[in-house]
């Protein structure tokens, strides 16, 4: 039996390769690949015997990667995740701290709901962003690439103040349409948390919500109010503020904005972006 430890080196700011020194394995070998030198998934899975076991070590991007890359693929190997990022929200959601203990992840990533944008489908593991988070998450990447600091919280804060417009949206919950002014952000939710600890949805649960998704409408807000709001996002008490952030449960959720905008999935950034659909599979369907 073999243990593929699939580790990301960009992971944790750079720290990714670091982490995969310390996994605690209980048995068999352990092979280390280099996550992004791997150009095809299909016939990596292929070597595989049927006792050996997949570990990704990695934060939330890299998560989504990988399973967005064996998504057309027939696995039954056992797949376990070490959160080695810098935000971990997957973790988060599950009440996990980061360790280095493999955690089996088979019961996670089945049936994750589809993304469609810009004729793309993706799969994603704890949410997607538009607007502001998306517009924060595209800026981190380009710190980060330009090897600068890339401090999720900083980032926002900035763009609150100075970079992020707010603009009209429709948002279309299982055929139902709602009409907002000024929206600042419209998130859809599978988990809890985003942006390294945010619980953008403390109304969601990913194990007991019946397959449905939590989509997060932050509106008419002006930006010095959307200060206090964002502060109050990381203990889940944005809700209380009624009047300017709504919270829909559904299956099928459609966001359009007025103009193109970033978004983010699982908090890697996707430029100019005028709407998306989401579709979870409902529980026993």
């Amino acid at each position: 039996m073999k243990n593929y430890v699939l580790f990301n080196p960009l992971a944790g700011n750079g720290r990714g390769e670091k982490s995969v020194n310390s996994v605690e394995l209980q048995k068999g070998e352990a092979v280390f690949l280099d996550m992004t030198e791997i150009t095809d998934y299909k016939a990596f899975c292929e070597t595989l015997l049927p006792d050996d076991r997949i570990i990704v070590c990695g934060g939330d991007g890299t998560l989504n990667r990988f399973i967005n890359a064996i998504d057309e693929i027939e696995l039954e190997n056992e797949i376990f995740y070490i959160g080695a990022g810098s935000g971990n929200d997957f973790l988060n959601d599950l009440n996990l701290k980061p360790s280095n203990k493999p955690l089996k992840i088979n019961q996670y990533i089945k049936d994750l709901p589809k993304l469609e944008v810009k004729g793309k489908t993706y799969r994603f593991i704890n949410g997607i962003g538009f607007g502001l988070d998306g517009y924060c998450c595209a800026e981190r990447e380009r710190k980060m690439q330009n090897n600068k600091s890339a401090n999720y919280t900083l980032i926002a804060l900035k763009a609150l103040l100075f970079g992020f417009k707010p603009q009209k949206a429709t948002v279309v919950v299982d055929g139902k349409a709602y009409n907002y002014e000024r929206v600042w952000m419209v998130p859809t939710m599978l988990g809890r948390f985003f942006g390294g600890g945010m619980m953008i949805a403390p109304i969601q649960d990913r194990e007991n919500s019946q397959g449905t998704l939590t989509v997060i409408v932050a509106h008419n807000m002006s930006k010095f109010k959307i200060v206090s709001l964002f502060l109050s996002i990381f203990g889940g008490k944005h809700l209380k503020y009624k009047k300017y952030v709504a919270a829909h449960t559904g299956h099928i959720i459609n966001v359009k904005f007025e103009s193109a905008v970033p978004m983010q999935i699982d908090g890697d950034a996707i430029s100019d972006v005028l709407e998306y659909t989401v579709t979870a599979k409902r529980n026993g369907n």
